[in-house]
């Protein structure tokens, strides 16, 4: 026997989902507050010091590209207006906080305490990129899309089993929620409760494929919905909004309520990585141009600027710092020694097996002479 499918009203679910996931929003495209009563309560030395990182982090994708087509940086994905999404987020942890990061969040866990220079061996594939300091909190970048999903997950739980009052976040694309790594995680994280906060950076997409190809969801951050968890789409561009949703979730895991999704409406600038692509197939100049007037660093000028804590003459100060330090970065990269084969057998097991000895013996006898 037939049904009838608007007995279902599928269209209406859909719908209704759709309308739970409004874009939470504070400053506008001009820096200007339209949602008073989420403005955070952050000191202006704090607002400063958010802005501060916003303006060095541009200088530092400016200069890691023009490295990288030197030749002194091998891999690297741009970071360029996604300042707010990555360095707001990250600036609602806590030091005790763990970040996994995906390829292009080496920001964060910069900020988080990865010396500079390592981020630039990291991205020469040096093992001791991948050798966080004790006390900084961070996994290395990941590859593989989606993949930290899963161990963001696991780790979070292992916090939550320790008692410790922390969380560990995440960072993927809009692309990285075509994984199976992204369902699994959130959805693991929210049967047991674990303390994480999953954040997909939609900058609408992924490598090439416009994120309408990708999914028939409306938004990403309704995707918590099948996992049991809330989600929330953010205005990446804002630093504020993106600072409120992501200190909302760590205040919501630490109290033993478990993860959020957090979706950031975002846009990067330039190509996926440096690795050949070439935005300008799969992008217009007019997406390009509506998108920078987004600006994050424009528009938290502007809110602080009409607050009277910002002016020329400090972002002159930060943009000259963060040049000195650069430079300083890459020439102690420099001066580090250089990978050898035996260095990569070695990190590689505790103990090695016996084909990886041999080799092991084979290649210290080559180094030595």
């Amino acid at each position: 026997m037939a049904v009838k499918a608007n007995v279902f009203d599928l269209q209406g679910q859909l719908d209704k989902v759709a309308e739970n996931f409004p874009l939470f929003q504070i400053l506008n495209e001009e820096g200007e507050v339209v949602n008073k009563d989420a403005v955070p309560d952050l000191s202006d030395d704090q607002l400063k010091e958010l802005m501060r990182r916003m303006v060095y982090t541009r200088i530092l994708d400016q200069r890691s590209i023009s490295l990288n087509r030197q030749g002194r940086l091998g891999f690297y994905a741009p970071t360029a207006g996604q300042e707010a999404s990555q360095l707001a987020s990250q600036f609602a942890l806590d030091k005790e906080d763990f970040i996994l990061p995906g390829y292009r969040d080496v920001p964060q866990i910069v900020w988080h305490g990865l010396p500079l220079y390592q981020a630039f061996l990291f991205s020469r594939g040096h093992f001791h990129g991948n050798q966080a300091p004790e006390g900084v909190n961070v996994l290395s970048p990941q590859i593989i899309i989606g993949a930290q999903y899963i161990q963001c997950a696991g780790v979070a739980l292992g916090m939550k089993k320790r008692g410790k009052k922390s969380v560990a976040i995440t960072y993927t694309g809009d692309g990285g929620t075509s994984q199976g790594d992204f369902y699994e995680g959130i959805n693991f994280a929210g049967a047991f409760k674990a303390p994480a906060i999953f954040i997909v950076q939609n900058n609408r997409f992924a490598i090439s494929t416009p994120v309408e190809k990708q999914s028939a969801a409306a938004t990403l951050a309704q995707k918590a919905v099948a996992a049991g968890i809330p989600g929330i789409q953010v205005d990446g561009m804002d630093p504020l909004a993106v600072y409120v949703a992501v200190k909302e979730a760590r205040e919501r895991a630490v109290n033993g309520d478990g993860p959020t999704l957090i979706e950031t409406m975002t846009y990067r600038y330039g190509p996926h990585t440096m690795a050949g692509d070439d935005p300008t197939r799969y992008r217009t100049s007019e997406l390009d141009n509506e998108w920078e007037k987004k600006d994050p660093l424009v528009r938290f000028r502007k809110y602080l600027e009409g607050k009277g804590i910002w002016n020329e003459e400090l972002e002159n100060q930060v943009i000259e710092e963060a040049k000195e330090d650069i430079k300083n970065a890459i020439k102690k990269a420099d001066e580090t020694p250089k990978q050898k084969v035996t260095d990569l057998i070695s990190h590689m097991y505790e103990k090695l097996p016996l084909n990886l000895e041999e080799q092991m013996e084979i290649y210290k006898a080559k180094e030595s002479k």
